[in-house]
């Protein structure tokens, strides 16, 4: 009898593990069946590392990735350059990241049907970006290194995410052979969103920003620039002196003396906790994507290197996407939205999909942002001219990393204090000189081809 009953419940031991094992199977398989369908390896919906349905469009409905068609890509070579890094290349040295992410909705598969409902002519996946504008950057950018990148800072659509240089996809470059120039370095990498540049003076508003928070009454002071000032024994220079000047001037100056005697009134707590606010050390995620990590560290750093971090120099490094979205949150008071690439996606005559809005955590105090919104306005006033477009107020500031004994990195960002256009924009480009001669014209021509855009769709 007692080898019966040991026998009994052992029997009802392996009976409990299974029935748990099958709900647990269960309960994963209605969780995650999609996901394990969609997986790139799966022959039910891929061949060769390709979806079999569905199909990609820009915000205003062209083509850009079609399984319907042979050649995949879209109709027009010029499209099909300005969107590479966002389609992916057929080698797969550029993933797809927002068509893996997304792969489940635009299919017919089912719990109860499984794979049976693929029958279905596909699904289509909507993007907020405008092949229009992406065209007008990748031709503005003339094949230079670097980035452009435009969002709505009140939606979070993102109009424009430039990486500099591409290719066609359907005439990929032997590297070997066609690369002897340089031309295609780092052409697999997508640059707004995976590079890390040091920014040079755009970072000025990000000391500026934190030593108001310290100091309120900084903006009603004034500094003496005699064109250079020694700090533990490092100088620190200007192209010239600028003799006694306001906030305002030294700002569109870009004054680094002024800028080393204000990070250092900042102090090393405020400046990186400004920079932590503005996230500079984190992976943003979202639509597939995941962000670059910048960097802002202060740990080891005595005066003089506080003082070249101020002016955007020292170990600093920012990404585009980023360092956009905190020019978002200038413009907006403080705050502004997440950003995000897919719109919606619907398959079989029903959405699957909708982005919703969101916002990032306060990036700069009101005011503070409020006083930058007009410092940035006058530097495009007295500084940039060829940033400025008839009808709306463009608020910048441009920056020239040195990276190099004969090397810059030109960056320019800002954004559009407009109701009608509320569009945060950065440009950078790779060994590209002075920030405001080379990325401002690229700027305005990206910004109005915008203006189209959202002038078109209304």
């Amino acid at each position: 009898m007692k080898s019966i009953a040991s026998r009994t419940y052992f029997s009802l031991v392996l009976a409990c593990i299974l029935l748990f094992g099958v709900l647990t199977f269960a309960i994963r398989y209605f969780l995650y069946a999609d996901r394990w369908v969609s997986f790139t390896g799966s022959p039910h919906v891929y061949t060769n590392g390709r979806l079999d349905t569905g199909e990609i469009v820009d915000r205003s409905g062209e083509v850009l990735y079609s399984s319907h068609s042979k050649q995949l890509y879209a109709d027009s070579a010029k499209t099909r350059k300005a969107t590479l890094h966002l389609m992916g290349d057929r080698a797969g040295n550029i993933p797809p990241r927002i068509l893996r992410a997304y792969a489940s909705k635009l299919f017919g598969y089912d719990k109860l049907n499984g794979t049976a409902a693929m029958e279905l002519s596909g699904g289509e996946l909507r993007l907020t970006v405008s092949a229009q504008v992406q065209a007008i950057a990748q031709q503005a950018m003339k094949g230079r290194k670097g980035a452009v990148g435009v969002y709505n800072y009140r939606t979070g659509e993102i109009l424009c995410a430039l990486s500099s240089p591409t290719f066609d996809p359907l005439d990929p470059p032997d590297l070997e052979k066609d690369n002897a120039d340089g031309r295609y370095d780092g052409v697999y990498i997508y640059r707004f969103f995976h590079a890390a540049y040091t920014p040079g003076s755009i970072f000025k508003l990000t000391t500026l920003a934190a030593a108001l928070d310290v100091d309120p009454g900084l903006a009603d002071e004034t500094f003496t620039c005699t064109g250079e000032r020694i700090i533990n024994g490092e100088r620190i220079t200007c192209p010239k002196a600028h003799g006694e000047e306001s906030l305002q001037d030294a700002l569109a100056n870009s004054c680094n003396c002024a800028f080393s005697e204000i990070a250092l009134r900042a102090g090393k707590e405020a400046l990186s906790a400004q920079a932590e606010a503005i996230r500079i050390g984190d992976n943003l995620k979202f639509d597939g994507i995941t962000t670059v990590r910048g960097n802002f560290d202060l740990s080891d750093a005595e005066d003089n290197d506080v003082a070249w971090a101020g002016i955007g120099q020292y170990t600093d490094l920012i990404n585009p996407c980023q360092y956009m979205i905190y020019m978002g949150a200038i413009a907006n008071g403080g705050r502004a939205a997440e950003p995000f690439l897919v719109a919606m996606t619907e398959c079989g005559g029903r959405q699957t999909y909708a982005a919703e809005m969101a916002e990032t955590p306060k990036m700069i105090s009101a005011q503070a942002a409020k006083l930058l919104r007009g410092l940035m306005r006058q530097n495009v006033r007295k500084m940039y001219g060829a940033v400025e477009i008839p009808g709306v107020e463009v608020c910048a500031k441009s920056g020239t990393a040195q990276v190099g004994a004969d090397a810059n990195t030109a960056t320019f960002a800002g954004f559009l204090d407009s109701a009608d256009y509320p569009l945060a924009f950065i440009v950078v480009v790779e060994e590209g000189g002075a920030g405001s001669a080379t990325c401002a014209p690229i700027a305005r021509a990206v910004l109005e081809g915008c203006i189209n855009v959202l002038d078109g769709e209304r």
